[in-house]
């Protein structure tokens, strides 16, 4: 096949659903591929998926992300527009700076007693359901991040199914099919909606500072020592716990079904930090949350033969690139133990994930005391899936505990 037939079945409903097999094959014409002149294409030139070729690219600071036309006009993009997550070099580096300060390793040391708290509440919980049927994603993949990330920031409990509901309005917009009038309307009343929310939250935390993130961020910015406005801050909070907290999600519901397959592992999960910890990096490289980004070229340049003009956008497929066999061998399979490149699932550069760490805690420290727990943890029923490709990952997932 060609790679525009390609990417409009990996668009396709089947694509949305397992888009692996495209992936294979988009490997098969190269690391990067042009992409024929059409007017759905708009500016992307090319689409990359070789590990090497993605890396470099996501670390190249001249490689630049570009905002869409008419952000301006859009509480949702303007939200964007205002982060370090959207932005380039120097409003990103500052933005990032001040951010960078609070995420110190005694703050992240401070979450695991967190961790473990939420963890064994939720495993409590798990086995005291009735028939020991339960839905993994509302029951452990969605709480663990949730109710983390919400005392790391500052954000009440009772808060989250009401902002829970928001995040899946800009998750919506945000897939590739997102961009219907519907779904924009829908993200922009979230973005407005969670600005009021953390403006109130602010307030509260300068008439009554704490412990967390949200308190050490309103005194650093009321102290005038750092270069951050109040709606950057704001717009800052939106994206950083909207990114944490479902990839996070992601990260568990669909490592789930892998590790199942895998009954010794699993067995030895409980007693192997190691083993543990190469679990995590394997689930997010092979189901990856995050699978595409892209890119605008600073100078027409070529790529491995394909010249991209300058301005133009490379789609950079993060989910092709972890599977890609010229740097994984037997890229389809589950090996904890896996000796190759880490997995790009946070990307790399100056805008990897900040809340990365915090995502690889919670896994390394959730799944040996979910396996401990419920040895005989299985699937009951086919899992369902997001739809979306942008952040593809499971949103029901039902298991029996297996008493």
């Amino acid at each position: 096949m060609e790679v525009g037939e390609l990417l409009t079945g990996l668009y396709s409903e089947e694509g949305r659903q397992d888009p692996y097999p495209w992936y294979a094959e988009l490997h098969r014409l190269g690391p990067i591929s042009a992409v024929p002149a059409r007017a759905e294409h708009r500016t992307v030139a090319a689409v990359a998926v070789g590990y090497d070729l993605v890396d470099g690219l996501l670390r190249d600071p001249e490689w630049t992300k570009q905002p869409p036309p008419g952000w301006e006009e859009q509480e949702i993009l303007r939200t964007f527009q205002t982060s370090m997550m959207f932005v380039n070099p120097p409003d990103h580096t500052r933005m990032r700076h001040v951010f960078s300060r609070t995420f110190t390793p005694r703050r992240l040391g401070a979450l695991e007693p967190v961790i473990l708290r939420v963890v064994d509440e939720l495993l409590d919980r798990m086995a005291d359901a009735g028939d020991g049927v339960v839905d993994f994603v509302a029951d452990f993949a969605y709480p663990i991040p949730a109710l983390v990330m919400a005392e790391f920031i500052g954000i009440p409990p009772a808060d989250l199914p009401w902002y829970r509901e928001r995040v899946e309005w800009i998750d919506d917009f945000l897939d590739v099919a997102g961009k219907t009038p519907q779904r924009l309307a829908a993200a922009n009343t979230a973005a407005e909606e969670l600005r009021a929310f953390y403006r109130e939250l602010i307030g509260h935390r300068r008439r009554l500072p704490g412990d967390d993130l949200l308190s050490a961020l309103v005194e650093a910015l009321d102290s005038g020592e750092v270069e951050l406005t109040e709606d950057e801050l704001v717009s800052n909070l939106i994206v950083l716990f909207n990114a944490s907290f479902v990839t996070t999600v992601y990260m568990f519901s669909n490592g789930l079904p892998l590790l199942l397959a895998h009954p010794r592992t699993v067995a030895t999960l409980p007693t192997d930090a190691t083993l543990a910890q190469g679990c995590v990096e394997e689930v997010l490289r092979l189901a990856s949350p995050v699978h595409f980004l892209a890119r605008a070229a600073p100078a027409d340049t070529v790529l491995h033969g394909v010249p991209v003009a300058a301005d133009d956008n490379v789609l950079i497929m993060i989910g092709a690139a972890n599977r890609d066999p010229a740097r994984f061998p037997a890229p389809d399979t589950f090996d904890p133990t896996r000796p190759g490149p880490p997995s790009l699932a946070f990307g790399v550069g100056l805008h990897f994930c900040l809340g990365a760490a915090v995502s690889r805690l919670e896994g390394r420290l959730a799944l040996p005391r979910l396996f401990g727990r419920f040895p005989a943890l299985t699937v009951t029923e086919t899992p369902t899936f997001s739809g979306s490709l942008f952040l593809r990952g499971i949103d029901k997932l039902l298991v029996s505990t297996g008493g």
